[in-house]
Order: C-alpha cells, then structure tokens, then sequence
C-alpha cells in the first residue's frame, strides 16, 4: 500500500484528503497549521483539514513553521512514498522534498504556469479570466515552478465568486490527482517542465488592493468585488466611514458624465456609483464599519439615509 504524507490546511484541501482515503491510500500523517484564534471573540479554532484528519483517526502535526521542526523529522522517519500538498501555505525545505520515494505532489488551484503563488483565485477573478483550473505538479524548491503532471480547468462565470470557485476547484483537484497519482507511482507519467516566459504571480492580496479605485469600470470593479468574497472583502469609504462591498451590479445600458465615485442615483431599494470610462455600478449588498452586512435596501431605510445623490465614495 502506497504510503502518503498529505499536508493541507483550508476548506479547499478537505477534498482532497478524503479522497486519497476514500481510495485506499495509507495517510500516515496529515500535516496542517496550528489552530489559529479566528472572529471577533478570537476563538482558538482547529482548521478544516485538522478537523477531517481527526475524524479518520490520523496523526496530525501542526508545525509552526516545517523547516528544522520536530514534525519534519517525524516525517523523515516515516519514509512515506509521497508527499500530497494542497493549499498547505508553508514552504517547504528541499532536504523534506527529497524524502518521498515517489517524490512530492502538488494541487495547485490554478493553470500554471499562470498564477503561481498563494492567491491564485482570487487574482483569476479580479483580472477577468473567462477560465481556470487545476495543475497538479512536482514540487521543487523554486515556488510552484515544478514540472507539470496533469491539468484541468473549468470556467469562471459572471456569478462566481472566490468561496464558488475554491469548492469546484477543490473537486477537480481531487478527481484530477486520483487520476493522475497511479500513474506518478507506476512511472508511467512524467512531468513536463514549465514555459518560464509565461510565468505570472498571484501573491496575497495586501490591504491596498482591497481598496476600490472608482477610477476602474465598473465591469473591473465587479471582478473585484467578487474576486474578495467572501475574503478579504473589497472595501470603499464614505464621510470616513468604511463600507465592505459584498456584492454588486454592473449596469450596462447605464452611462455617465459624473466623476468617478460620484453617487449619482439613490432611491428606496438601490444606490449607484460613477465608474471610470462612464460606466455605472450599482451596490446590492454592503457592510458598514461595525455592523453586520445588509442588502443595500436595508441599508438606504436604516443609517444610510444621510447617504445622497452628488457625494463621493473614494
């Protein structure tokens, strides 16, 4: 029996997991990050794959950093014949990835050699891509530069958002590395090294690029909104006050003269923005600073009454 050291941490690797599982592969560990305070009350929370990984009775090592840990070298003793990694959000040291007989696997959520990095959704959506996908791909020590073994992709639609995309992609992921790893082990399938001219890079999103720029059309806009939901959240302010924009409309039979970010219509059930190029969008679902996010009707009968037609949103 093929022995599998799998190393994950979110929602997305659950999947994954289960399935090496479900196909009989032996998990001898699962190695996830350590259980991080999460919410308002900071409550000390195990994380997805941690809680799946405890209900098949696995170990767990949870390393605050692999490199030179106690729990690499319980992995080094454990002689697995593969490392399986998917979304684990550490690097990992070369003298680990040298261990597996049959080397180390990575799901990667995207079709590399595009978006190599640890935001590869979320820059999909924001940069308009019509498609994505999954490679599953050697590891080296060179961040998601390994040859590939396999890929799938799928479409991103004018509805996705990255929480839609992370739980298809992690279903394609799954399937594609059941498909692909009896191969990887046979010698049958062997990686094929990537272009390095079309390498692009998806690194996490940072406070800035949360911050909406009305400047951009509103179709760019939407992308963004969409490509942060349901995390980080694009946000924009108003009179000081920071709104969370949680979903939006882009109005295409809309034009406009007025600046970027001028609300240039307000009525009982709906509030519309001036974008660049003369575009116009419209904002559905907000969060106001400190409180709960509301359907923008909900949000014009309540404090946003003061809200009105000629003032700007920056």
């Amino acid at each position: 029996m093929t022995k599998i050291v799998f190393m994950g941490t979110p929602a997305f690797s659950v999947p994954v997991l289960e399935g090496l599982i479900d196909q009989g592969y032996e998990i001898v560990a699962v190695v996830t990050q350590p259980d991080r305070p999460v919410g308002r009350k900071k409550i000390i929370t195990p994380t997805p794959v941690k809680v799946a990984a405890l209900k098949h009775d696995l170990l767990v090592l949870q390393p605050e950093k692999i490199t030179g840990s106690p729990e690499m070298q319980t992995i080094i003793d454990l002689q697995p014949d593969v490392l399986v990694t998917a979304a684990f959000g550490q690097f990992l040291p070369e003298k680990l990835l040298q261990v597996p007989t049959h080397g180390a696997i990575n799901v990667h959520a995207s079709l590399l050699p595009k978006y190599r990095g640890g935001a590869p959704v979320h820059y999909s959506i924001i940069n308009g891509e019509k498609e994505t996908g999954v490679t599953i791909m050697e590891m080296i020590k060179k961040m998601d530069a390994g040859g590939i073994f396999s890929q799938a992709s799928l479409p991103i639609t004018k509805q996705d958002d990255v929480g839609t995309m992370f739980e298809k992609l992690s279903l394609l992921g799954k399937e594609l590395l059941l498909e692909t790893l009896p191969k990887i082990i046979s010698g049958e399938l062997t990686p094929t090294p990537q272009n390095e001219d079309q390498a692009t890079f998806s690194p996490n999103i940072t406070r800035e690029q949360e911050a909406i720029n009305w400047e951009k059309t509103a179709e760019e806009i939407d992308c963004q909104v969409r490509g942060m939901r349901p995390w980080p959240i694009a946000f924009t302010t108003y009179e000081g006050t920071r709104w969370k924009l949680w979903a939006v409309d882009v109005l295409a039979d809309e034009t406009t003269s007025e600046t970027p970010g001028t609300i240039i219509h307000k009525d009982k059930k709906q509030l519309w923005v001036a974008c660049g190029e003369q575009t116009v969008l419209s904002i559905k679902e907000l969060q106001p600073a400190g409180k709960a996010k509301q359907l923008i009707q909900e949000f014009l009968n309540g404090s946003g009454q003061q809200v009105a037609v000629g003032q700007q949103v920056k």
